[in-house]
């Protein structure tokens, strides 16, 4: 595999954001890397691919940033280069909770090393919570893990506020929380912690991590893990997985979703079919058909995106 993909993160002190953002931009155009960074107030985060010494060069620029020398990396490969361009954007929070003063730096829940998970969630007084997207849920989970059906991170505090009596009982209780890579269950268990939840966990390096060090035959992983890129899912060690994108609604599809009467490339899967119009079905024809004719020409269509 010829492309490295390095998915990062690190919640650090940026007073101005917007000055680091043409520099960055800028060097990781002069690398040829290819990827989405989201820079704001409280750090950095996403994920590049390129070349190993082009990802090596901006990885040492981003960790000379300021309190940024611990970034949190996890690398990956592609046969292929999984985004279709380069894009630094300034947001208000590197990982959108949408909930005022939350803040990892300075409390957070108890980072849980890939090799320790299995025992602390095998625990029968461990509640287990998957922090992820209903659409990343339903193509793999930890076994025996909570899946709160939210359709964004951002709906997280609204469903632990409403359940949190029924989850956690009259009695103090573990909660382990896991992620992709370990940014939204580290804002999850800030979260928890604000509402007064104390003995709080969290996967450290998240399920990427994981399915890396844990052998197969060890893991309490059922699935594959979606990624936001081109590669769509991964597995064990990694390895690509057989999900592939549905490219109206960007939602995961199996192999038995695209045998569905209800999966047309390009426009619809069966996710998403009684969600659309057959107007907005023909649009999603039509730009699925502008990608192939682009990728045709070796270039990348103005319209092709894969958003985290």
């Amino acid at each position: 595999m010829s492309v490295t993909v390095a998915a990062l993160y690190r919640f650090a002190p940026f007073p101005d954001p917007a000055a680091l953002r043409g520099p960055l931009e800028a060097l990781c155009r002069e690398q040829g890397l290819r990827g989405t960074l989201l820079l704001a107030g409280e750090g950095i985060n996403g994920t590049i691919a390129g070349s190993a010494p082009a990802i090596d060069a901006v990885l040492a620029h981003i960790r000379a940033l300021p309190d940024c020398a611990a970034l949190d990396v996890k690398f990956s490969a592609a046969d292929e280069m999984p985004f279709h361009r380069m894009k630094v954007r300034l947001k208000r929070e590197i990982v959108t909770l949408g909930v005022d003063g939350i803040d990892p730096r300075a409390t957070v829940g108890t980072y849980v090393e890939p090799e320790d998970w299995n025992a602390l969630i095998a625990d029968p007084d461990t509640l287990v919570i998957d922090t992820r997207n209903d659409y990343e849920v339903g193509i793999g989970t930890f076994a025996g893990a909570i899946d709160p059906e939210t359709p964004t991170f951002r709906d997280f505090p609204a469903w632990f506020r409403k359940v949190r009596a029924q989850l956690l009982g009259d009695r103090p209780r573990k909660v382990a929380m896991f992620c992709t890579g370990g940014i939204r269950c580290e804002k999850s268990t800030a979260f928890l912690k604000a509402e007064g939840v104390d003995e709080v966990y969290h996967l450290k390096g998240g399920i990427l991590k994981y399915l890396e060090t844990v052998p197969p035959d060890q893991s309490l992983w059922r699935g594959e893990c979606f990624v936001f890129d081109e590669r769509v899912a991964v597995g064990h060690g990694l390895a690509p997985g057989t999900h592939g994108l549905c490219r109206a609604c960007r939602r995961p599809v199996s192999p038995a979703d695209r045998a569905s009467p209800l999966f047309e490339d390009g426009a619809s899967c069966p996710a998403c079919r009684s969600e659309r119009t057959e107007a907005q079905r023909a649009a999603a024809r039509e730009r699925n058909r502008q990608e192939h004719l682009a990728a045709a020409r070796g270039v990348a269509h103005v319209g092709a995106r894969l958003e985290a």
